[in-house]
């Protein structure tokens, strides 16, 4: 359980001073297209039905269909004419302050690099088919698309105040690990989850997990864990809501968590919305699955 970390604290060699670099989409291998086609097609098998709507229509109008990376510079007409996002590759995990400006600016952050076919089920860093295949379908969306923008112009100003470890609580378990409450049942949109086949199926079916009604002050005290299936996931009732609820002016909010002390992964409050009160089996054996995605 940590919060982010990074691995580079200057621009390495060949990097813009805004951290990015060109895609090279000429230089990917038969064998890295490959395994994005592998990728994209195991996920497309278990997606429909557990996916949110916006996520797969996001897919369709990008036409990120499984026949390879996809090459940024035709992506992002569609995704620029659409919500005015565009995607930058850069070297890696970046530090706050760029990653913040990018969103701000509406630029998405994507590494360059594809995992390995033997790292199909567990990559520690984020590769193009995690950026890519997860993140960028929801930023398709004009609401969601305003969310993030917004997003990162709140981590400017919780960078100033110190409150970044729990700006990224927010980030973790909305953009990462969210779940949506529709009439047809839970849906999935974060990106940690639509890019995993195994917590595609975990996040929803499993009965280990808690499933919680979102609240913003909840969520920001809520620790998390980055190295295997999630303990708690919190469910938001519409893109929507999460935009409105997320535009408030965050002072208070700030000024509240600063009193408040930090909730274990697996609490259930009170005052919690409960959908699902896990077992928490899963966690108490120790975990046995690493995360895909």
């Amino acid at each position: 359980m940590s919060d982010f970390t990074h691995v580079h604290e200057t621009p390495p060699e060949g990097a813009a001073e805004d951290w990015t670099i060109p895609q090279a989409w000429e230089s990917y291998t038969d064998v890295e297209h490959q395994t994005w086609v592998t990728l994209y097609e195991r996920q497309m098998k278990i997606l429909p039905g557990r996916a949110a709507d916006v996520f797969l229509k996001g897919l369709e109008a990008l036409d990120l269909h499984g026949s390879g990376i996809p090459d940024f510079r035709e992506m992002n007409q569609k995704l620029e004419a659409l919500t005015g996002w565009t995607v930058v590759c850069v070297p890696g995990l970046v530090p706050d302050e760029v990653f913040f400006d990018h969103l701000a600016n509406r630029r998405f952050p994507s590494g360059q690099f594809i995992r390995k076919p033997d790292q199909l089920d567990y990559l520690q860093e984020p590769d193009i088919f995690h950026d890519v295949f997860g993140h960028v379908p929801m930023l398709t969306d004009p609401t969601f698309a305003d969310y993030m923008e917004a997003y990162g112009k709140g981590g400017q100003r919780a960078a100033s105040l110190g409150m970044l470890p729990n700006l990224a609580r927010l980030y973790w378990y909305t953009v990462e690990f969210g779940l949506m409450e529709t009439p047809e049942g839970l849906r999935i949109y974060g990106a940690g989850i639509v890019s995993s086949s195994t917590e595609s199926k975990f996040s929803l079916e499993d009965p280990s997990p808690n499933r919680l009604g979102f609240d913003l002050e909840r969520v920001m005290r809520t620790l998390y864990r980055i190295d295997d299936f999630q303990q708690v996931y919190f469910v938001i009732p519409s893109i929507e809501q999460l935009r409105e609820v997320t535009l408030q002016d965050f002072g208070p909010v700030y000024e509240n968590l600063k009193g408040a002390e930090d909730l274990p992964i697996d609490a259930i409050l009170p005052s919690d919305k409960v959908f699902t009160r896990g077992t928490q089996a899963y966690a108490a054996r120790g975990g046995r699955f690493a995360k895909a995605g």
